[in-house]
């Protein structure tokens, strides 16, 4: 069985209600579940809540919210893999036993089906535990700067004050929109970031993480610009 599993609690606050919140004429949760489905990947694409509104609305665009995410995984400190080691275990104990298990943000509206597939294909042919998606940092980390206690600035990296862009390493981080992995890795809590895990690489243009107001206007801008050159 391949799960998609869609982590969306109902208690936001910097953004408040943003799983739900409208995004491009329909609420933000909606393009995940989209994706999912027309990925054709999964035998069942559910979403993880403790809120019966976002369940609702899970429904209505056409996931299912087969049970409530209970209290004590459901605050500002519990990370991705107990909620989704909590709905494989939930299944098992119905009696199904998923094998692969794709979790994906609720607040991804950039995710898209090929790449779910993508991520798919590459868990199921390269031998890894994960799959996940990634993107490229759009300036050289070795020559990133902090802010110092006397407001001043110093490098991170000083030894590599004198080196051209192009001769440095380049760096990717976590994109924020799908993490596939094998169900045994999310059962024994195996850390996502680590050699058993292999890329799906995105274009940066199709990357913003949603977290503050800051990031949701500027998804806005990108989801506004995509649309455009799409016409």
């Amino acid at each position: 069985m391949k799960l998609a599993v869609i982590p969306a609690r109902g208690g936001s606050k910097r953004i408040p209600r943003k799983n739900i919140r409208p995004f491009g004429g329909k609420p933000m949760i909606a393009w995940s579940i989209e994706a999912a489905l027309q990925s054709g990947c999964f035998d069942q694409v559910i979403v993880s809540t403790d809120d019966a509104e976002i369940a609702d609305v899970a429904r209505a665009h056409g996931a299912a919210a087969p049970f409530m995410r209970p209290a004590e995984l459901s605050d500002d400190h519990t990370g991705t893999i107990p909620v989704i080691r909590h709905a494989i275990e939930w299944f098992q104990r119905q009696g199904t036993a998923p094998e692969e298990v794709c979790c994906i943000y609720a607040t991804a509206p950039f995710v898209r089906a090929e790449d779910i597939q993508t991520g798919l294909e590459i868990l199921g042919t390269t031998d890894c535990e994960y799959a996940f998606s990634v993107t490229s940092y759009a300036f050289p980390i070795q020559r990133a700067l902090r802010l110092t206690a006397a407001g001043r600035v110093e490098m991170f990296h000083p030894e590599h004050f004198n080196a051209r862009s192009q001769d440095l390493e380049e760096a990717y981080h976590d994109a924020g929109q799908f993490y596939w992995g094998q169900s045994s890795a999310w059962l024994a809590a195996k850390p996502i970031f680590s050699p058993a895990a292999a890329p799906v690489i995105l274009p940066r243009h199709r990357v913003q993480d949603i977290d503050t107001p800051e990031d949701w206007e500027r998804a806005e801008w990108m989801f506004k610009a995509m649309r455009e050159a799409a016409t």
